[in-house]
């Protein structure tokens, strides 16, 4: 049984509810017991002190690679619900591409248990929209959905042609699932590894050019107009893709979009040294394509800001850039990324933290980040002026594969709640 916690005198702020003010929260049964004060005949069993911390709604991570099943010599669902936890995440969204593939209600099923063990996160399960990821014959999402399933996708693998996206586009409008596209048009993209421009050229590096992403938001697009399927554009990196986004969005499209939150940090320059850390997918662009991408986050076009979380062996990333695996860690820099955003007058508090939370659980369509009465108590607790570095005593996912290692960080996580459940607490030391 969940335990009665009072969180006392922290700023409690809630996007979704418009709340900055110093409150108290009262927790009981594992969910959202009042804001304010205590309810009649509530004694709390344990009191955390928020004093000088922002008390929030857990945020919702609209894309994390946990690794299992398939991949568990790089990370393992324990491990990175771990750092999720540290984090103040208290919602993952994973694609498709474990192995074997989220096609069936089988595997759905496994990923549940296995998160329902570790006991920290909430799991969000993305199926498949083709058998197999192979892009050819539709999965199938009617179980897929009674699974608990609320969106497909493909994630990176390519559909064979436009009439099976339109097919999938229509199957998945029939069961009211929301369709997760990764953009980026495969034949465009020719196994590049880094942004087409100068940077690369200088570099002898094979560039992705922005049409790779511009070409496949306008396929999509314009089988929206035919299908009438809820899409979400997942992890845009380039000015041009969003724009085309907006322009749709204004017409009334049925859409929505993230972006990674090292995407609103580094840019191409970063790569200058070869160092594969920076070999990401989608490629670093350019200052103004990050800066067009702050913009559009404050202006609503972008509603939230994932982690993309990859983690890797660090074999993965020992070879020539060029044939590293791309991806980095971070869950647990998704908030001070996010914050950091805040730092630089590019987002108020209120738009940055409703990017983590309130946003992207209203493009899943999940009962999460808010701190309404009655709602589970999924909760993180932050010290924002808290400084810390990343390094081995600081990290709890499996994967060292950050640009940000040694990095100092502002904004820490001091607790997270899930279901009213304490999952983690800072060591005071």
């Amino acid at each position: 049984m969940s335990p009665r916690i009072s969180i006392q005198s922290g700023r409690v702020i809630d996007p979704a509810k418009g709340i900055d003010d110093l409150l108290d929260v009262h927790i009981a049964e594992g969910r959202i017991a009042g804001l304010g004060q205590k309810p009649e005949g509530f004694d709390a069993d344990q009191v955390i002190d928020a004093g000088g911390r922002i008390v929030c709604p857990g945020l919702v991570d609209l894309c994390a690679r946990l690794r299992e099943p398939g991949f568990e010599h790089k990370a393992t669902i324990d491990s990175e619900s771990r750092a999720a936890a540290a984090g103040g995440i208290t919602t993952v969204c994973v694609p498709p591409d474990t192995y074997p593939i989220i096609d069936t209600p089988a595997v759905v099923r496994l990923i549940q248990a296995k998160a329902a063990m570790a006991g920290r996160v909430r799991i969000q399960v993305i199926g498949a929209l083709t058998c197999g990821l192979k892009g050819q014959d539709l999965s199938e999402m009617s179980a897929l959905r009674q699974a608990g399933c609320g969106a497909v996708s493909n994630a990176y693998a390519p559909v064979a042609n436009t009439l099976v996206l339109r097919r999938a586009l229509e199957y998945a409008a029939s069961h009211d699932l929301l369709v997760v596209v990764r953009p980026e048009d495969p034949d465009l993209a020719d196994h590049g590894c880094v942004h087409e421009g100068p940077v690369g050229t200088r570099l002898g590096l094979r560039g992705i050019p922005y049409a790779a992403e511009t070409v496949a938001v306008a396929q999509v697009l314009a089988l929206i107009e035919h299908t009438g399927a809820r899409v979400h554009f997942a992890q845009l990196s380039s000015a041009r893709a969003m724009r085309s986004i907006a322009r749709a969005q204004e017409k009334g499209f049925p859409i929505s979009a993230d972006v990674a939150a090292h995407q609103l940090h580094l840019t191409d320059e970063s790569v200058e040294g070869f160092d594969a850390q920076y070999h990401l997918r989608p490629p670093l662009r350019t200052r103004a394509d990050r800066d067009a991408l702050r913009e559009g986050l404050r202006d609503g076009v972008i509603a939230a800001v994932c982690s993309d979380h990859q983690p890797h062996e660090p074999d993965a990333k020992l070879d020539a850039f060029p044939a590293t695996e791309p991806g980095l860690s971070g869950l647990q820099t998704l908030l001070p990324l996010t914050l950091q955003l805040v730092e630089t007058g590019a987002l108020s508090l209120m738009q940055a933290l409703a990017a983590v939370t309130q946003r992207p659980a209203a493009v899943m369509g999940l009962t999460a980040g808010t701190l309404q009465p009655g709602v589970p108590a999924d909760i993180c607790v932050f010290d924002p002026d808290a400084v810390w570095t990343i390094s081995d005593e600081s990290w709890l996912s499996a994967g060292r594969n950050t640009p940000f290692w040694s990095r100092t960080l502002k904004g820490r996580v001091t607790h997270t709640l899930q279901g009213g459940r304490p999952v983690f607490e800072l060591d005071p030391r």
